[in-house]
């Protein structure tokens, strides 16, 4: 099978594990909570769908490495419900932190029901996560079931983490390099990591899989940060210079940024004047950027994690039909469209 195959297989068995979750683990006398999270999961109100779920990735990751392991996939489906809960815990909260009013093209909760209600969901999102691994214990044993809930928690630290420091460093005008790595390395890859090592312990692989993995959905999280860098300054919306979203304006110490400090050059002296970056200055200092050859430079960096990712991966998936899919997703994943 192919990875669009293994997608429509995966995709209805997720949903399935996430509202067994929601409904076995959230008190139905709570129904306005239960009515928040079934929202932003994308399951009821206006838009709801395929489209307002977002495409589940980290869920199929944790399936697609769980088989690659040799493994049974339906028996993962816990840890893939966890991660996923875990991951849309971090999108509230996010929300919130960043004044985000839509997510999926459909109002954020915090727009729709204030900041304290949101705040309780995602903690209430974060608090089924590890119980909706616990449920390895019916499809795998319990040392599985143990060793997927330290995993995920780690990573949630992680997360956190990375969080605290991507935050921190809004009012910094200038950075050394040494800072963005820790910081993409917990709100992104780690993750990831988690994902692909959690299916690697659902198949109940040894040691050396397991770190395989793990090290594969590190690097893979670390390419893909990267790649989303570029995006934030020479995507298509940033280029026409209309999007206040562009990580110029928002001030935001991308690794495109930080290379551009380093350099010294025209970019560098027009930020370090400390004077916010205005929306009709975007394609001006994003040019300067590429002159300046911080474009290659960052590009550079994405191809070498995406080539220790493939041989990660090389070392830790079995030749296998899930092993062919799973290197099909990380190149979907790494193939970005300017």
């Amino acid at each position: 099978m192919d990875l669009k195959m293994w997608m429509m297989e995966f995709r209805p068995a997720v949903e399935e594990e996430l509202q067994r979750a929601w409904r076995e683990l959230v008190p139905e006398q709570y129904d306005g909570l239960r009515t928040m999270m079934a929202y932003h999961l994308g399951w009821v109100g206006e838009g709801s769908g395929p489209e307002a779920q977002g495409k589940r990735i980290r869920p199929v990751l944790v399936l697609l490495a769980a088989a690659a392991s040799g493994g049974d996939w339906r028996a993962a489906l816990p840890a893939a419900a966890g991660v996923e809960l875990l991951h849309n815990f971090s999108l509230i909260h996010d929300d919130i932190e960043d004044r985000s009013d839509l997510r999926r093209g459909r109002p954020t909760v915090w727009k729709k029901w204030g900041v304290p209600q949101a705040i309780n969901t995602g903690d209430a999102m974060f608090s089924m996560a590890p119980l909706a691994v616990m449920r390895l214990q019916e499809t795998v044993g319990e040392q599985a079931a143990f060793a997927g809930v330290k995993r995920l928690m780690q990573a949630c630290m992680e997360l956190t983490a990375g969080q605290y420091l991507d935050i921190s460093y809004e009012t910094e005008r200038s950075l050394p390099m040494t800072a963005y790595w820790p910081m993409v390395q917990g709100k992104t890859a780690a993750l990831l990591s988690a994902c692909a090592e959690l299916g690697a312990i659902a198949a109940q692989a040894d040691a050396a899989r397991r770190a395989a993995f793990a090290r594969f959905g590190n690097a893979l999280g670390l390419a893909f940060q990267i790649l989303d860098d570029v995006l934030g300054i020479w995507g298509d919306a940033a280029l026409t210079g209309k999007s206040a979203e562009s990580d110029l304006v928002t001030g935001k110490k991308t690794l495109p940024v930080l290379l551009g400090l380093q350099q010294g050059g025209r970019f560098a002296q027009r930020w370090m004047t400390g004077v916010p970056v205005q929306p009709e200055e975007v394609v001006q200092l994003s040019t300067w950027l590429e002159e300046e050859g911080v474009l290659a430079a960052t590009l550079a960096e994405a191809d070498r994690y995406t080539r220790e990712a493939q041989a990660f991966l090389q070392d830790a998936a079995l030749p296998n039909e899930a092993g062919a899919a799973l290197r099909q997703l990380a190149d979907e994943l790494l193939k970005r469209n300017r």
